[in-house]
This record gives C-alpha cells, sequence and structure tokens, in this order.
C-alpha cells in the first residue's frame, strides 16, 4: 500500500521532525506557545492512536508469551527509575529539573520505539506488546514511583497522577483497542484499519513533535540557563538506559534480537507523557516539563544512531 510506505518513511524519519520542530520553536517561540493548553488533548490523541493499532486479543499474546514480555517491562521499571533519582543525586539537580527527570524516567516506553525496533531489526511484535503492557502498568507503577522518587525534592499527589493517567492515558487506549477490534469483526472496514495502521504512528509522532515543541518555546530562557547539568542528566538517563537494558537482557540469557528490543523499550520513554503530567500537575514549577522536552530529542536521536548500527551489524550479531 503506497499510502502505508509513504507514511512509514516519514515516521522514520522522527528524529528529524523532532530536531527541526525544536530549532523553529527556539527560533520563533510565538509559533508554538498556543499549544501548550492542548497538551493533554492532545496525549489523549496519542493514546487513542496506539489503541487504535492493538485488539483486546493481543492480551492474549501477551498471556502466551508472559516471560519475556514481563522481562522487558521490569527492566523498564527497575532501571529508568532508578538511574532519574541517581543522576538527579549526582548532578544536584534543582528541584523542578529533578522532578522532572524523575517523572520521565517512571514513565512507560514511547510508541516511536516500535519504529525503532523495526529499524534495529529487532523484534517489533513483541516490542508493541511490550509497549502496551507498560503503558497499562504505567497506570499504576508512574504516579507511586513518582512519590517515591521524587518525593524528597518536592510534595508529589500520587492519586491526583493516577486520576490522570486514568483520563489521559488508560480511557483512549481502551477506546482505541474497542474501535479497532469492532472494525475487525465488520467485513467493509478493511479500507478503514489500512488507513489507520499506515497514518497512526506518524500522527502520533507529529503530535509528540508538538508537544516538545511548544515546551521548549516556552522555556527558552531557563533551558538555556541550566542547558549543562540539564542536557547531560537526560542524555546520560538515556544513554545508560539503552547500555543497562541490553545489557540486563544479555544477563537474562535473551538471544540478540530480544536484547535489542528490551534495550529499545527501556532507553526510549514515552515523553510526552512525562511533559504532559509535568505541565498538569507542577504547573507552579516551570522547568518540570523540561526535562521531558529534552528526553524526547536525546532518546530519538540515540534509538536512531543505535538502529542504524544494529541494521549494518545483522540479526545474528
Amino acid at each position: 500500500m503506497r499510502l502505508a510506505k509513504v507514511s512509514g518513511i516519514l515516521t522514520a524519519g522522527f528524529p528529524l521532525w523532532l530536531l527541526l520542530g525544536c530549532a523553529w520553536a527556539w527560533g520563533r517561540p510565538d509559533d508554538w506557545a498556543w499549544f501548550r493548553p492542548y497538551i493533554s488533548i492532545a496525549l489523549g490523541v496519542v493514546m487513542l492512536g496506539m489503541g487504535l493499532t492493538l485488539r483486546f486479543s493481543d492480551f492474549a499474546a501477551v498471556l502466551k508469551d508472559p516471560k519475556r514480555i514481563a522481562l522487558g517491562v521490569f527492566a523498564q521499571f527497575l532501571i529508568m527509575p532508578l538511574l532519574g533519582w541517581s543522576l538527579a543525586k549526582a548532578f544536584q539537580l534543582e528541584a523542578g529539573l529533578a522532578l522532572g527527570l524523575i517523572l520521565v524516567a517512571c514513565c512507560p516506553g514511547g510508541t516511536v520505539s516500535n519504529v525503532i525496533c523495526h529499524l534495529a531489526r529487532a523484534n517489533v511484535p513483541l516490542s508493541v506488546l511490550m509497549t502496551m503492557t507498560s503503558t497499562m502498568t504505567a497506570v499504576f507503577a508512574t504516579p507511586w514511583l513518582t512519590r517515591w522518587l521524587a518525593g524528597a525534592w518536592m510534595p508529589v499527589d500520587a492519586f491526583a497522577l493516577f486520576k490522570s493517567m486514568v483520563i489521559v492515558v488508560l480511557l483512549p487506549l481502551l477506546l482505541g483497542i474497542a474501535v479497532n477490534t469492532l472494525l475487525g469483526k465488520m467485513r467493509d472496514a478493511r479500507k478503514a484499519r489500512e488507513w489507520i495502521d499506515a497514518l497512526g504512528p506518524l500522527v502520533s509522532a507529529l503530535v509528540v513533535v508538538a508537544i516538545v515543541g511548544c515546551i521548549v518555546a516556552g522555556e527558552k530562557d531557563k533551558i538555556a540557563m541550566a542547558a549543562g547539568p540539564l542536557f547531560m542528566s537526560v542524555f546520560l538517563l538515556h544513554g545508560c538506559g539503552f547500555f543497562l537494558g541490553y545489557f540486563f537482557a544479555k544477563l537474562a540469557g535473551c538471544g540478540e534480537s530480544l536484547r535489542r528490543t528490551i534495550s529499545i523499550e527501556v532507553g526510549m520513554q514515552n515523553s510526552g507523557l512525562g511533559a504532559a503530567l509535568a505541565s498538569k500537575h507542577f504547573p507552579q514549577i516551570a522547568m518540570a516539563p523540561v526535562p521531558a522536552a529534552i528526553s524526547a530529542v536525546f532518546h530519538s536521536i540515540i534509538g536512531s544512531c543505535l538502529a542504524a548500527w544494529w541494521r549494518k551489524r545483522g540479526e545474528d550479531s
């Protein structure tokens, strides 16, 4: 299908669109700042789009292969939150940046990880199931991990975060799954599903660019002031996340394809979710959403470079 091919090419260019969007937002902040009130709605659209690529039967697939999926999800919520907390301490980040870094570290894997897995010749179906499972788990895990790890810097209302996760993540996701399951039972819905499958990842990628761009535009001056420790801590969060995810899978006896898949799932966060939660629940702390915005740039660049290297090495490396 030509549409799917074009959409796939455009989606694979996500890191480039993200860099261009950030450069545009930095140079012309007023072009992007208007989007900030719509961040939560935009994230709901992303979750709806993710749901539209899944069916309730996919949960059966999780039950058929629980060990490998559980391994990836466990690594996700063990490695990244502890890394976020450790780096916030090591760099002595001010409260807003520390909170933002820990919050994005406690988020689930991002949907773009599925694209990176495809480019890296990793296990794409397993990546999709890991992303789905970690997103569901995050409804409970993200609020409580954030409260536990970031509570030393400032009070965190875990229940308020949980309610937002239900509204912004769980409900749109379930709605998308229900619609896609219904379409799967309709004989004349094939064309609609082809359009959804082709355009869903691209729309999600563009929405993330919009979220990141508006945060960069709104906090340009403060980003410039905190550039050194901010950029280094976020870069190390994802760089170490990719490395430790791969090493964790290797220690667990996983094959090369699964090592790559877990590495990518651990290293790539749902930065849009982190930005949306920080913007909504900590509006008085201007810097809280910023680590999530920088996170989206860094994990996309690192993931894309790793994917290119792995693709060159082949699947049996």
